[in-house]
């Protein structure tokens, strides 16, 4: 079962957490510590450690991982953490594509069919409390982000690499294919580049 086992118990602060990580430094480890140092010290906030795990924002010794570094970056931390939702739970959103557009009550039905009521009811309130507040910090509409390798960090298909350097002509001759580079002359008069792709069309099949 691709749901989670950990949860939050208040989700008064999970803004002010999720706020707190985006604009601090990464710790080595994520601790309690670290956690109190960024001034959520209560019980329940210590809670988030596990949530942050189970988003694949940690480790299982509580290093930040790569998502995590990503997440700092505010420009797509709302696209990152949708990332980490849909993963962490792969199930239900394997359900309901849309998933986290459902209602708490509805989240509640699917979390007991897919736990096969082995969670008691106050613990599947406590999750679907926990996932319908994580999704409003994120964004499922924005596109996924492409890694250095060209593909998308949570599967699909590669990204197209920009291909860098000058226009490029294709000529073919007796079934063998040419790669021409044309370097224009910097120039501003129409007439230098008018008389170079004139000479293209004369010259090549």
């Amino acid at each position: 079962m691709a749901l989670p086992t950990s949860y939050l118990t208040s989700v008064k602060n999970l803004d002010g957490i999720l706020t707190a990580i985006r604009t601090a430094q990464a710790p080595d480890k994520f601790t309690y510590a670290f956690l109190k140092s960024l001034e959520y010290k209560s019980s329940s906030d210590r809670l988030s450690v596990g949530v942050l795990r189970a988003l694949g924002f940690l480790d299982d010794g509580g290093k930040p991982t790569d998502r995590y570094f990503r997440y700092l970056d505010q420009t797509q931390s709302a696209r990152v953490l949708a990332e980490g939702i849909r993963d962490a739970y792969a199930d239900l959103f394997q359900v309901n594509t849309s998933a986290q557009l459902m209602s708490k009550k509805d989240v509640v039905n699917k979390f007991k069919t897919l736990s096969q009521g082995k969670i008691s009811d106050s613990v599947l309130d406590k999750m679907a409390m926990t996932f319908t507040n994580l999704v409003k910090y994120a964004d499922f509409d924005a596109p996924a982000i492409a890694d250095d390798a060209g593909k998308k960090p949570s599967g699909g298909e590669p990204a197209r690499k920009l291909e860098k350097g000058p226009p490029k002509a294709l000529a073919g001759i007796g079934g063998l294919v040419y790669n021409i580079q044309l370097v224009p002359p910097e120039s501003r008069d129409p007439a230098v580049y008018d008389a170079l792709f004139e000479s293209l069309r004369k010259h090549l099949p």
